[in-house]
């Protein structure tokens, strides 16, 4: 089995950088005859290889053995080593003074069809490799050890996951010392241990009778008994480490998340400005008073910053008792009704989006007073603050604001928060314009 898939793994890495040269010479013989017969088949092939071996070096980790992976994971990878290695293509360029030597139509070109030829790659062996591993070919076989929740969920998915190769041999779910041994003489692949994290004699006792097994032995934590957030193993000062729970938004994750709000939000108040400036003066003149309303809200790592919207209450309401919701009933304007029910007060918080105070997608944030409270009284309400507070939500496209239940709304942050993509982010904004400014629970 080892020896088998080293073979498939360098098959697929010599597969990668032929594709590579032949996307290359086939984009260089296209531009050439159409565009620029005068271009250097020898400077070109030179780069060709040398771009190939640097996306092989870059991208080692997609040649591990994805069985039972996330295809969009290994996705990922690929276009992670196009991109690094591009940018390496071009920053060489730059600094030997060569860009003018090379058509950029060829570069752009060659990066993208080897992305796509890349990737393509991939999903038909991905769809092949299922189909195989489905009839019975190519297996792994597993011996499950444990018999709580997280042994019969991991029976549960493999049963379902029959593409994934794995097969279920046997499950121990008493661990005697003498079963125990027994199981270490048999011939498996993998031996998966579904114990208590807190409980080490246990773990000693099964790892003291397992030692004689040749099997690939690994330990699957009891997740199941946890709310977890983007759970996963650190390594930190050499050590690893499990999170339980995390922000999604670190490294790229961060970058990307970053670009995103800041490009947005300014071609969005580009947008918006007249209608914005029209309803300042809306503001001003319905009421007296200032025009922005401005109050302390809890954040990013609970970080305490101060939110912007338009004013849609007389200016002393709140000088007495802090009253959590109720918006509807409270004294205002015709006008002020209206922002509210449209939800175009909020349009202000754009600026708190360009500060990097919020973000355009994200939880709404609370104030302090009411997060201290809340905090005692909903299970997890404080993980919403693991990324930044936003102007519209996965909550709020789903008719979770205003005076509705935290609870509900809650368990939709934390959604957000364990499934945050870019393309997520986009959903949430494009429904947001039909389902988020006007709602029955804006107020």
């Amino acid at each position: 089995m080892a020896a088998s898939y080293i073979i498939n793994s360098y098959l697929i890495r010599i597969f990668d950088f032929v594709a590579i040269n032949l996307v290359g010479l086939c984009t260089f013989f296209a531009i050439q005859f159409f565009k620029d017969p005068d271009l250097d088949l020898q400077r070109y092939a030179s780069l060709m290889v040398l771009a190939s071996l640097a996306y092989l070096f870059l991208t080692n980790r997609a040649y591990r053995s994805w069985r039972g992976g996330n295809l969009m994971a290994l996705f990922g990878q690929v276009a992670s080593g196009v991109l690094k290695t591009w940018i390496l293509i071009l920053i060489w360029l730059v600094f030997s003074k060569s860009t003018e030597m090379y058509s950029r139509l060829w570069l752009g070109s060659w990066a993208i069809i080897s992305l796509f030829v890349l990737c393509g790659s991939r999903l038909v062996s991905y769809i092949l490799i299922r189909r195989y591993r489905s009839k019975g070919i190519n297996l792994r076989h597993i011996a499950i050890v444990g018999s709580g929740g997280t042994a019969d969920e991991i029976a549960r998915r493999i049963h379902e996951s029959r593409w994934s190769g794995y097969r279920v041999q046997t499950q121990l779910r008493d661990l005697d010392a003498e079963k125990l041994s027994e199981l270490a003489k048999q011939p498996l692949n993998e031996i998966w241990l579904a114990l208590p994290m807190g409980d080490g004699s246990q773990m000693r006792m099964v790892m003291e009778h397992l030692q004689m097994s040749t099997a690939t032995i690994r330990f699957v934590p009891d997740w199941f008994s946890f709310r977890l957030i983007n759970h996963g193993v650190s390594e930190v000062l050499g050590m690893q480490m499990i999170d339980l729970y995390g922000t999604p938004m670190t490294g790229m994750n961060l970058f990307l998340k970053s670009m995103e709000d800041f490009c947005l939000s300014t071609l969005i108040l580009i947008f918006i400005s007249p209608l914005m400036l029209i309803l300042a003066i809306g503001v001003k003149l319905s009421s007296p008073g200032p025009v922005l309303y401005r109050q302390e809200r809890v954040g990013w790592n609970g970080e305490v910053f101060e939110i912007y919207k338009f004013r849609t209450m007389p200016a002393d309401l709140e000088d007495g008792k802090v009253v959590w919701g109720g918006s509807a009933g409270k004294s205002v304007t015709p006008f002020s009704k209206w922002l509210r029910s449209t939800s175009l007060d909020e349009l202000p918080q754009f600026f708190n989006v360009l500060q990097g105070k919020m973000s355009i997608v994200g939880p709404r944030p609370e104030r302090p007073v009411f997060v201290e409270q809340f905090k005692k009284e909903i299970p997890d309400y404080m993980k919403k603050h693991l990324v930044k507070a936003g102007i519209t939500g996965w909550a709020q496209i789903h008719g979770w604001r205003g005076d509705t239940d935290l609870n509900a709304r809650i368990e939709h942050d934390l959604y957000y928060i364990e499934n945050w993509s870019l393309w997520l982010d986009l959903k949430i904004i494009f429904f947001t314009i039909f389902r988020g400014f006007v709602n029955k629970n804006a107020y």
